[in-house]
């Protein structure tokens, strides 16, 4: 039964694909042309050869094929996926304007002071009179009237131009594309430059006087792999050692791809610097990704993974547990390993990479959750799934006595891209409400 459904899924998946992109290839190609040629031709090769990149990017990334093919799929690949969802969504926006725009055409054709007749009729031909005077040109041609006298009555050919039909076709085709390569460009270079710094100031009941305003530096969904390498890592770990954080918390999703392929890429964060210490939780990619030599290999690199572990800082107590997606390999969370006996009566905070595990968090008597996963939506509209799949998409929210604060990521997974959700390292400033 269960693989009658995943064929059926399947099938829809594809309908809805072949269907989406044969519409694409009419409004942008077939709508825009006269006629069969090589415009159409190439518009078809266009969505095909990006389809197979997207799919070629896909099935790499969890393969054992040289990295630098893995790089070579991935950049165009990933695009074209982002670059079609956004073509997409502006031709179906473009279905809005064009009665719009033909309306606005017919009736400027039909306005007095228009002088030539509409696009979609044929115009009149002009046929010269038979006498134009003495010093009219004889036609002395197999056409000419009788005598010879007079001018040829055969109608000149109007101007070539594009149908009214066809001229919007165009406008509205032109359009889409040019919006969805801008949105696409806007949100990479969002991407690629950078993620930007944001500050929370967070209240704690049980913090004490002497730790208000302890900062630390949240990051998550790094996502280091064919496309955002070391140059990005060497960007994300400069904006947190600017910020001087008193404690760094890597809360999952760093990489996507094994040590072999990513350790040097990940080499920077033996740069990170806090009063603290740096720390790391997993997240559902590092089990895609090899997560036993992540682990160590972050260590190696300075920082502290808390595997279902709990260090007591001065102040407060730090836990991490690791991400649900361990579960298949017998490494899931292990809250009460974790949490079990601490004491209740001092401040905890938890780094646990998804939102969806705030719920064991409030049954553990945990003051502040800080989480990652769900990169904000990462494409819009996509935030509208991303929403439905988490209790809290991005920002602070309180469960109960419970907080838990959710990080849009530093980077992306797949497309190089954001839009509407742009990516973040996030300082939270703890605060005593003794202060």
């Amino acid at each position: 039964m269960a693989i009658v459904v995943f064929v059926l899924v399947a099938l829809l998946v594809l309908a809805v694909l072949v269907t989406g992109n044969w519409y694409l290839w009419r409004r942008l190609f077939r709508d825009t042309t006269r006629g069969p040629g090589a415009v159409r031709r190439a518009g078809a090769v266009v969505i095909v050869t990006g389809w197979a990149l997207t799919v070629g990017a896909f099935a790499t990334s969890r393969s054992d094929v040289p990295f630098w093919l893995k790089q070579l799929l991935a950049w165009p690949g990933y695009l074209w996926l982002a670059l079609s969802l956004y073509l997409l969504l502006a031709v179906l926006a473009g279905e809005l304007v064009r009665p719009v725009l033909r309306g606005i055409l017919q009736r400027r054709d039909r306005t007095p002071e228009a002088t030539a007749a509409p696009a979609d009729v044929p115009a009149e031909p002009e046929t010269v009179p038979p006498d134009r005077g003495a010093g009219a040109a004889r036609d002395t041609g197999p056409d000419a009237g009788p005598g010879g006298g007079g001018a040829s009555l055969a109608p000149q050919a109007p101007a070539a131009g594009p149908s009214r039909r066809l001229f919007v076709s165009r406008v509205v085709g032109g359009a889409a594309a040019a919006a969805a390569v801008a949105t696409v460009g806007h949100g990479t270079y969002g991407v690629l430059r950078g993620p930007g710094v944001k500050r929370v100031t967070v209240p704690l009941a049980k913090l004490p006087r002497a730790a208000h305003g302890y900062r630390i530096a949240v990051v998550s969904d790094i996502h280091l792999g064919p496309v955002l390498g070391r140059g990005f890592a060497q960007k994300v770990v400069d904006t947190i050692n600017s910020t001087q954080p008193d404690l760094i918390a890597v809360v999952g999703d760093l990489v996507d791809g094994s040590v072999k392929d990513l350790g040097p890429a990940a080499a920077p964060l033996a740069q990170l610097r806090a009063r603290h210490g740096s720390f790391f939780v997993t997240g559902n990619h590092e089990y895609f990704s090899g997560a036993e030599q992540w682990v160590e290999e972050v260590r190696r690199l300075g920082l502290t993974p808390l595997e279902n572990a709990r260090r007591e800082l001065p102040h407060f107590d730090l836990a991490g547990v690791n991400d649900v997606a361990g579960e298949d390999e017998g490494q899931g969370p292990d809250y009460a390993r974790a949490l079990g006996d601490r004491d209740r009566g001092r401040a905890s905070v938890l780094l646990a990479h998804q939102p969806v595990q705030i719920h064991e968090a409030v049954e553990y008597g945990v003051d502040l959750q800080l989480s990652g996963h769900t990169h904000g939506g990462q494409l819009w509209p996509a935030n509208l799934l991303a929403g439905a799949a988490n209790p809290t998409l991005a920002g602070l929210d309180r469960y109960g006595d419970t907080q838990l604060y959710v990080s849009r990521g530093a980077g992306a997974w797949g497309p190089p891209t954001r839009v509407g959700a742009p990516s973040d390292i996030t300082v939270i400033e703890l605060a005593s409400r003794e202060a």
